[in-house]
């Protein structure tokens, strides 16, 4: 598969089978999230890759779709070390996360699974379930696994309505 094929292919799964993931795919996703660009190289990802099924309910209950991602083979919640601003203004924390989690979602997909962003989650519950401390930050949780089969549906806006050259033009 080309990467393109990769990135068309991927989607946002809402429905998985109740199967677990394995070692050897979740080390390869892990070692694409690993290759990921950082700022200053600092790599200040950190994931707590959820298996275990009832600590998986427990971390999908804190989330608007309980049902839904705990039936994924994996729960990944993305936290960062790093409390740095970039010279743009921008934290570097969800950004530097966001691209490892991409590679995370593309590398899945290769791999014939299927993930979903969730963003809709009490991060201070999710500390509290997975013992991770006040002062790191939960960037974003991920659900990982096997996806039902059955139709999947994305509408992308076309190329022209989303880039234009040299000036804003919108």
């Amino acid at each position: 598969m080309t990467v393109f094929e990769v990135i068309k292919k991927r989607y946002s799964c809402r429905a998985y089978i109740d199967k677990p993931v394995e070692q050897d795919k979740l080390d390869q996703i892990f070692e694409a999230a690993r290759e990921a660009p950082s700022a200053k190289n600092l790599q200040d990802w950190r994931f707590v890759v959820v298996t275990d099924k009832k600590i998986k309910q427990q971390v999908a209950g804190c989330t608007n779709h309980q049902d839904t991602f705990g039936q994924a083979g994996a729960i990944i919640t993305a936290c960062s070390v790093c409390k740095d601003t970039m010279k743009c203004g921008q934290q570097i924390a969800p950004i530097d996360v966001s691209i490892s989690l991409e590679h995370i979602a593309l590398m899945a997909t290769e791999l014939d699974l299927a993930t979903c962003w969730i963003g809709s989650f009490d991060a201070e519950k999710v500390k509290q379930v997975l013992a991770i401390p006040k002062d790191i930050a939960i960037i974003e949780l991920m659900a990982l696994g096997y996806p039902e089969k059955g139709s999947r549906q994305t509408t992308r806006e076309p190329v022209k309505n989303t880039v234009c050259y040299d000036k804003w033009q919108f």
